[in-house]
């Protein structure tokens, strides 16, 4: 589970500042997440599906979280390493349904992965290995679709260059939401 960097959303001007903000956000919480790894281990609360419910205690209250893993990996001939997508409440930190994916390898810099659910597209920023919701006001949007979807694809770009995607079934997510919500209150 990793935390959204800081640095806000995207805007035109003001870019390399606010992609230094990025970086050094992002190496900020891989740090911490890093050093407090072996401290919090999660605890499945509730397999809904394809979709599980995982809390744990964090530094600055309980964090929980929903995950899946994905159900086909296109290119089926590469190594992806673990690939899940994750939506994180941290009420300590103000955090309700933050989506975000993690992949087993680095993404392009400065590339994006698109989210898909039934025709509709939400675009993600990339850092290192993960990836989140570019405009912070569309994750409810996008949890919303996820709710009301039956299949989401991701779609990512390699440092390498291969185009990557993944199919995640639905089923089982707004079950999965609704335990983390009462888990995390």
């Amino acid at each position: 589970m990793a935390e959204r960097p800081s640095g806000g959303n995207l805007k035109t001007n003001g870019m390399d500042i606010m992609k230094a903000n990025v970086l050094l956000g992002a190496l900020v919480v891989l740090i911490t997440s890093l050093a407090t790894a072996t401290a919090q281990t999660p605890n499945l609360i509730k397999q809904f599906r394809d979709w599980g419910v995982y809390s744990y205690s964090g530094q600055k209250g309980k964090v929980c979280y929903i995950l899946a893993k994905p159900r086909e990996k296109r290119p089926a001939d590469r190594n992806h390493g673990d690939v899940f997508f994750f939506v994180t409440t941290r009420p300590g930190e103000g955090v309700e349904a933050e989506p975000s994916v993690i992949v087993g390898y680095s993404f392009k810099a400065d590339s994006k992965v698109t989210v898909s659910i039934d025709g509709t597209d939400f675009a993600m920023f990339t850092q290192g290995e993960g990836a989140w919701i570019e405009n912070s006001a569309e994750e409810g949007k996008l949890v919303s679709a996820m709710r009301a979807g039956r299949n989401m694809s991701v779609a990512g770009t390699s440092t390498r260059g291969t185009s990557t995607r993944y199919t995640f079934s639905l089923s089982g997510v707004t079950a999965a939401l609704k335990e983390s919500a009462a888990t995390c209150t």
